[in-house]
């Protein structure tokens, strides 16, 4: 059993087990623009033995409130990515920004403030308003209207690459931020700030593994090709 879970990739153990999200934020492993490689690779790339992992991931307690996407239509999963994710990355943004902004103005000077998270923060915002855009008026709903495979393909990759682009925002954030841990004597706006930045990191992180790991995945799956009848079925199907 822990061979198998060793051997697969991080998108596939993050879609199939319930809480492996977690497990692999608690290790630091990249689930959504990194979902393709296997828990042995990524594992690997970390120092961290992959049994580790694995027998972390089989004592997970079973969690039924935790949605299985894998098989929901696509217009399911997008409604839920729409009000889960879009909206609420809308609402987070202005207010980390606030924050941000206050925390550079009122610490700067010293060396463990965050200077230019806010500029950061305006960034990922401007970059990823204008990702859920093409979602939203282009991708999405070719997907809805059943163009999968090949029509939706190139805003596919589009999206797939641009996803990449919020990854590394996100290590830039985790740069800039000491791996969004706020010094030992960090005041209350500080701490609320890193609060938010932590929230929108994992929103973002299982916002992307959706798309990647599933949505995109069942899209990218060409439609089976129906069988010719057989002689005998085209008999009995005679009047």
């Amino acid at each position: 059993m822990t061979t198998a879970l060793i051997d697969q990739t991080l998108g596939s153990l993050a879609s199939s087990v319930p809480g492996a999200t977690r497990v692999f934020r608690q290790f630091r492993l990249d689930f959504c623009c990194g979902g393709d490689l296997p828990l042995r690779e990524a594992a690997q790339r970390i120092g961290v033995d992959p049994q580790t992992i694995a027998d972390t991931l089989l004592a997970l307690e079973p969690d039924t409130e935790e949605q299985d996407w894998r098989n929901a239509s696509a217009s399911q999963l997008i409604e839920y990515l729409l009000a889960r994710f879009h909206e609420r990355h809308r609402d987070q943004f202005p207010e980390l920004i606030r924050l941000a902004s206050r925390v550079e103005q009122v610490h700067g000077s010293r060396p463990e403030c965050p200077n230019g998270l806010a500029e950061h923060l305006w960034n990922m915002q401007q970059e990823l308003e204008s990702h859920m855009l093409k979602e939203e008026q282009i991708l999405f709903p070719m997907l809805q209207r059943g163009m999968g495979f090949p029509q939706a393909q190139g805003p596919i990759s589009v999206m797939r690459y641009e996803h990449q682009e919020h990854g590394n925002a996100l290590e830039r954030l985790a740069a800039l931020t000491n791996d969004i841990t706020p010094p030992s004597n960090a005041c209350n706006t500080w701490r609320a700030l890193y609060r938010g930045l932590e929230e929108l990191r994992s929103d973002l992180m299982q916002h992307i593994h959706l798309e990647n790991n599933v949505l995109f995945r069942n899209a990218e799956t060409p439609a089976p090709i129906p069988s010719s009848p057989s002689a005998e079925q085209l008999e009995e199907a005679r009047p």
